[in-house]
């Protein structure tokens, strides 16, 4: 996309939703954070935005349905930070876009996973079943490991399981029909396929359990979430009180009450382990 025309669809994107354009007389004490609808705005409704008004904050948060124009957004300045993507989607997108963007801290991650509402087990499948995954590169390489993993597809020898596409793909074993959507529309798209790969947040945005997967990713540190902010603000007091705020006792409170079935942070771990090892404990 051509920068201008980017620009007008931004500008004309915050009038829309009502996000003040960027400007040096902000009150750095006022932060506009953009995520996803679902649980990352839940975490950021019940954990962040209370701990950060102790501290004198105005939280103002903006939901996005795609994962595009959170990132340009951010970069452009309507947003102070957004809360929706893993280290590998910002990092190529990043790069792709020359976006000057940066990870500050992660956050817990409800993991990607394979639902169907027309089978129980994986173990029906068969020949010819239809699977939808999501069409950005990096979600739909996790689903490709994931299938190579079941033995539906075998994924080429010396395959990079961060960027798998399915030129990658040697032999389908299953013969199954592959169809790439839009990350949002994968809950939906169980009315029509036999399987479908649905991301944690949109699952669950949807009103889908976690528990109802038929197949849970082991999330490794790569697809763990974050928060991500512009490259210049790093050092700023805000992103540390964010980052803080993350990182609490308070937040991990609010994980283990609202959102058990998440991979938590090694942050959140560290402050598990620390307290087991209390007197007392």
């Amino acid at each position: 996309m051509q920068a201008p025309r980017r620009n007008l669809l931004l500008a004309a994107l915050a009038l829309a939703l009502g996000i003040a354009a960027p400007s040096y007389a902000k009150d750095p004490k006022e932060l506009v954070i953009g995520t996803s609808a679902g649980p990352y705005a839940d975490q950021i409704k019940l954990g962040i935005k209370p701990i950060l008004e102790k501290q004198g904050y105005k939280i103002k948060l903006v939901e996005f349905n795609d994962y595009i124009q959170p990132n340009f957004a951010l970069a452009e300045g309507s947003l102070d930070a957004n809360v929706f993507q893993h280290i590998v989607y910002l990092n190529e997108f990043a790069a792709k876009n020359k976006l000057p963007l940066a990870d500050l801290v992660k956050i817990p991650t409800a993991p990607i996973a394979i639902y169907s509402k027309k089978h129980k087990a994986l173990t029906e499948v068969k020949e010819g079943a239809t699977v939808a995954m999501p069409n950005d590169p990096t979600n739909q390489a996790r689903a490709l490991v994931l299938l190579d993993q079941l033995g539906w597809i075998k994924l080429r020898d010396k395959f990079d399981p961060v960027k798998a596409s399915e030129r990658d793909i040697a032999v389908n074993v299953k013969k199954i029909k592959l169809i790439s959507l839009e990350a949002a529309q994968l809950p939906r798209s169980l009315q029509d396929t036999d399987y479908s790969f649905v991301n944690g947040n949109y699952a669950l945005a949807a009103g889908m359990k976690l528990k109802e997967a038929l197949l849970t990713e082991k999330i490794s540190a790569n697809y763990i979430n974050l928060v991500a902010i512009r490259s210049a603000d790093k050092d700023k007091q805000f992103a540390k009180d964010l980052a803080a705020a993350y990182r609490s006792r308070e937040f991990l409170a609010v994980t283990n009450k609202y959102f058990p079935d998440y991979s938590k942070t090694e942050d959140q771990l560290a402050l598990e382990a620390a307290g087991a090892a209390k007197p007392g404990k």
